[in-house]
């Protein structure tokens, strides 16, 4: 229980990072005083706690209208569903100090560094298998402090889940030395020497934070190089990011006029002519499909109210009766329909779509959405910006919890990422600003800049070095559930 509440307080909206450090010390001692079976279990209910109390926002759909039953029940098997994979790394932590227990002359810092290596595997596992969960890896929880997550740079939001766990392992190693008397511990050092045992206990301590050290040293150098390649000759962005807060799709009642309620917030940014502007996912919903006549003339009316060269903004786009989540950009002057269009990849199962509903077509009618949803394929979207073309990589909604996504973008040449997404469904919990936390890992990742824009928020620029510039309210904390729109500048090498 320890753990999972100290776990559970170092993500949004609690972000007390910081406890993190230690809070896998418990389990992580428990894996070494059980046997795999108990472990397992002990990992289990852990987590089980843990990712009931961090999902706990789901349940605010509820009072959005949606249905009740299926939303207990999606909050309590997903909980279930992630938990698994804290018991498998539990079981498997103990199952390797068991046999280092046999096997005397291997040394316990093997074990540790074993330990970081099977939470890195295990978390990209829930991460990828069946389409993949990779909701509050533990390295997302450094969102709030991004210069502690720089080794995310050349290894990934998993390197830095790893070296949190090789620290709470080297605390765990200190916690159960100091009361070794009481667990019924004898001497680790195995009737060797006292000089080689002690030798022994401070390689156990000082080989892992010395790698801690290196990594972060490591990705600190490259943050810094990245900045100063960056700051030679960049292409500035002018952006528009516009938050419109529309309702849930699932609560009744007379809605506002979408024309004009996007109209307001763009007019209010005409005299800044930025040169992008961005809309949510789902923006263009109530105006039709994307490739629409009625979408593209009010695409044109918002270009011109806004002053903006270019709008993204996110809809439905139907391709050979397929339909797609989309992302799509339109420019001033253009006669035709949009230039370009991104299809979501990563669709959300029983959200957008129900497994397996391509072949057993009846289970399409189950949707929340009304509809089955495509996959997409990756795509770049291009935006001149004076003598520059500047490749944009679309991300919608929970695409940019996936580092994958935002790594293959980053291959396939992309200058910035965008990513638009829609988190009414929460609207009233603390859904937005924990997902948001996720996109400042993408940004550290790739050293790409990031431009957000949440219908319900939290909307902002995310520097490459993980810095923000959130909309923000009277407070300082990032705008969420209200209406707003924010101008930045953004630096593209």
């Amino acid at each position: 229980m320890v753990s999972a509440l100290l776990l559970w307080a170092a993500f949004p909206p609690h972000s007390e990072t910081l406890a993190i450090l230690v809070a896998l010390v418990p389990m992580l001692s428990m894996a070494r005083l059980s046997s795999p079976g108990r472990s397992a279990l002990f990992h289990f209910l852990f987590g089980i706690v843990f990712w009931v109390l961090t999902l706990s926002w789901m349940p605010a759909i509820i009072k959005n209208n949606g249905p009740w039953p299926l939303v207990l029940l999606g909050w309590f098997a997903l909980a279930a569903a992630c938990a698994g994979y804290f018991a498998l790394f539990g079981w498997l932590a103990s199952r390797m100090w068991r046999w280092r227990g046999a096997h005397r002359a291997v040394p316990a810092v093997a074990c540790l560094f074993g330990e970081a290596a099977l939470w890195w595997i295990v978390e990209w596992l829930r991460a990828t298998l069946f389409t993949g969960f990779a909701w509050n890896s533990l390295g997302t929880a450094f969102a709030a402090m991004p210069s502690f997550a720089t080794p995310a740079r050349f290894g990934g939001v998993h390197l830095v889940s790893a070296l949190a766990v090789l620290l709470n392992g080297v605390f765990a190693t200190l916690f159960l030395r100091v009361f070794a008397p009481v667990f019924g511990l004898g001497d680790d050092a195995g009737g060797v020497s006292r000089l080689v045992g002690r030798l022994s206990q401070i390689a156990e301590t000082g080989l892992p934070l010395a790698a801690i050290l290196a990594c972060l040293c490591v990705g600190n150098h490259l943050v810094r190089g990245d900045a100063g390649e960056r700051g030679a000759r960049p292409c500035h962005l002018r952006v528009a990011l516009v938050q419109r807060n529309a309702p849930c799709c699932f609560r009744p009642g007379r809605r506002e006029n979408a024309y004009e309620a996007f109209g307001k917030l763009l007019d209010a940014v005409s005299a800044a002519k930025p040169d992008l502007a961005v809309l949510a996912e789902s923006a263009m919903a109530e105006f039709g499909s994307v490739r629409s006549f009625r979408a593209q003339d009010v695409a044109r009316g918002f270009l011109a109210r806004s002053g903006a060269k270019f709008l993204m903004a996110g809809g439905d786009d139907v391709v050979s009766n397929l339909t797609y989540n989309a992302v799509a950009l339109y420019a001033a002057g253009a006669d035709s329909g949009p230039l370009a269009a991104y299809h979501k990849q990563h669709l959300v199962p029983f959200g957008e779509y129900i497994p397996f509903d391509k072949w057993i077509t009846p289970l399409q009618r189950l949707s929340p959405v009304g509809v089955s949803l495509h996959p997409g394929e990756p795509a770049l979207i291009e935006l001149r910006v004076g003598d520059r073309i500047v490749k944009a990589a679309p991300l919608i909604c929970y695409e940019d919890t996936d580092p994958r996504l935002a790594a293959q973008a980053k291959r396939m040449g992309a200058d910035l990422i965008v990513v638009v997404t829609n988190d009414s469904w929460f609207s009233g919990s603390a859904e937005a600003e924990a997902h948001a936390a996720h996109a400042v890992l993408r940004a550290i990742e790739t050293g790409l800049p990031v431009v957000r824009v949440g219908n319900s928020g939290v909307t902002g620029v995310i520097r490459p070095d993980g810095s923000a510039n959130w909309l923000s309210d009277a407070s300082g904390r990032p705008l969420v559930d209200s209406p707003g729109v924010m101008i930045d500048t953004v630096a593209i090498p």
